[in-house]
């Protein structure tokens, strides 16, 4: 285990406040990677992107930067544009 990933463990476990917003934030963070991962793997830059959706290349980056308020709608219109399905799981 890396020493980053030993101090989050053993972080989380003293500090319920951090924990809980550690895993909130990075649920955030992984929606932005997973729609980047999504766009590249379509071969399409953000400008392409935005093209698509009539919206701003800033649009694109902040949602795949800052994804902790993104609507389901816009998730699905993101999906659309990029030729594929959304799909959403409650784990």
């Amino acid at each position: 285990m890396s020493d980053l990933k030993k101090y989050i463990t053993d972080r989380k476990k003293k500090d319920k406040e951090f924990a809980n917003g550690f895993d909130e934030g990075y649920e955030q963070f992984k929606i932005g990677i997973v729609l980047r991962q999504a766009r590249e793997s379509a071969g399409l830059t953000q400008e392409d992107l935005a093209n698509r959706l009539k919206t701003k290349k800033t649009a694109i980056s902040r949602i795949e930067n800052h994804a902790e308020d993104i609507k389901l709608s816009t998730l699905d219109r993101v999906a659309k544009a990029l030729g594929k399905r959304l799909q959403v799981r409650i784990a």
